[in-house]
């Protein structure tokens, strides 16, 4: 059966489903396909499970440390079972909350696989969609006037790697854990790497980190990246950066043996579990690409403009699938301009120094705008000053002492080039730095902004203070 819409969007993840609703809003009659659960790697795969994950680990090391605060407690124990019970409750609950706005705002949904057409009966031009379904049931025909890809994308493999889910795994097979490993080899040392570190280091497994590169986490700021590995390897994680893994094979039934190269020298480690963390690819396979004229570039992701359309000037996407940065909160973004762009509207357009990155280990990490290397890189005359948590009140009532604030000016404008911060809670903080990117505030600005004392969020203000040479604390 043919059914017409102004806009079908590919995929219900984070990016597709905030897409549909802004869309609605705009009065374009719009429908989702989505071949598992509205709310997609974010929610039930990504974001969500890993910082509750993230969180039952944070109350583990508060109780056990309780003391320091006066409670006496007796030895805690972490209950994995437990812990993915909560994970679990905590998406189901989002979940119930994205499919009743979905309803609210009378969005159809296809539950199945979508296709994109070529010119056919149906359409002189690429881009209807043929809707696929499990059961025996007669293909749906969705006949948009325009397309916004929402696909996503999927954890990577090593070449000659074979992932068997039990032994070597991905992130995908860590959320759905029974059991926690005595021990794990980490391969890649970036965003998801990191956040799994963490999370297994602190509920009590020996982890080991591979990173293939000269530094874990190399898009972030040196100084930053520098003490988290001060902090990571004072904890007891072995970060090898470097290291490239030549093979992996399951010795004595349960063992993972490793071996790589470090140096020109080759290493062998063991563990119980092996997690590939080597980043993500588009999902782009089988969904018809090629009945269209979109292009991809070298690494597999659609191209397209500013805009977010790809080469079939109604198609568009959006999110991990067009190679930007993989993070939720920049699909919803490029979803919504996508839309406004279809329904004529002229909006502002960010740059990509105006979001945004989070790693939500332990400690924290959150950023915005160049680091110092790409400052220097871009032949900006600046200045910068870093302020330490222990200047602030609130970080020593809170017993979270370690880490500090970065903040990085153009001397000519005295705008503000960055804001790097790592300790407790800075991700919380890093929206006020955002904001102030947003209205292109200057460091005297963030300085005379009054903070609430005592509140970790004085550590911005005291960074805008020192770069200013009117230091107070620190």
């Amino acid at each position: 059966m043919a059914l017409n819409y102004d806009l079908v969007i590919l995929g219900g993840g984070t990016g597709g489903y905030v897409t549909a609703i802004r869309a609605a809003q705009l009065g374009l009659t719009t429908a989702i396909v989505e071949k598992q659960k509205l709310g997609g790697t974010c929610l039930h795969k990504g974001c969500i499970p890993t910082k509750a994950l993230l969180k039952s680990a944070a109350v583990y090391q508060q109780v056990k440390n309780a003391a320091d605060f006066g409670v006496e407690a007796p030895s805690p124990t972490f209950n994995i079972e437990q812990a993915m019970a909560r994970k679990k409750a905590v998406i189901n609950s989002l979940h119930q909350g994205v499919e009743h706005l979905v309803r609210t705002n009378k969005i159809d949904v296809y539950e199945g696989f979508g296709r994109i057409l070529g010119p056919s009966i149906f359409s002189p031009i690429a881009g209807s969609i043929s809707v696929e379904y499990e059961e025996e049931k007669e293909n749906d025909i969705l006949v948009s006037k325009n397309v916004i890809i929402a696909t996503g994308s999927s954890p990577s493999n090593l070449p000659n790697m074979e992932i068997d889910h039990t032994h070597i795994v991905t992130s995908d097979d860590l959320v759905e854990m029974t059991e926690l490993p005595k021990s794990i080899i980490i391969v890649g040392g970036g965003v998801i790497g990191m956040e799994w570190a963490s999370f297994l280091h602190d509920v009590g497994v020996e982890v080991t980190i591979l990173e293939a590169q000269d530094q874990i986490l190399s898009p972030f700021d040196h100084d930053i990246v520098k003490q988290l590995k001060r902090i990571l390897t004072k904890k007891g994680i072995t970060i090898l950066e470097q290291a490239k893994i030549d093979s992996a094979s399951v010795e004595k039934g349960s063992e993972i043996q490793v071996t790589y190269q470090k140096q020109h020298e080759i290493h062998n480690i063991s563990a119980e579990k092996l997690l590939i963390a080597v980043g993500r690819h588009a999902n782009t396979n089988k969904i018809g690409i090629e009945n269209t004229d979109i292009q991809f570039d070298q690494k597999g992701f659609i191209q397209v403009n500013e805009h977010f359309q790809t080469k079939e000037s109604h198609i568009y996407a959006i999110g991990d699938v067009n190679g930007g940065q993989q993070l939720a909160h920049v699909a919803t973004y490029e979803g919504k301009k996508a839309v406004e762009h279809i329904a004529g509207l002229g909006s502002s357009q960010l740059s990509q120094q105006e979001i945004p990155s989070c790693i939500y280990g332990n400690p924290e990490i959150a950023m915005i705008g160049f680091t110092e290397e790409e400052v220097k890189q871009k032949g900006y005359d600046y200045r910068l000053e870093k302020v330490s948590l222990q200047a602030i009140g609130k970080a020593h009532v809170n017993g979270q002492t370690e880490g500090f604030t970065k903040i990085i000016i153009d001397k000519q404008t005295n705008d503000i080039l960055g804001i790097h911060m790592i300790g407790a809670h800075v991700t919380e903080l890093i929206g006020q730095a955002s904001t102030a990117k947003y209205f292109d505030s200057s460091a005297l600005e963030l300085s005379e902004v009054i903070y609430p004392h005592p509140s970790l969020s004085e550590i911005i203000g005291e960074a805008a203070l020192a770069v200013e040479g009117r230091k107070i604390h620190g």
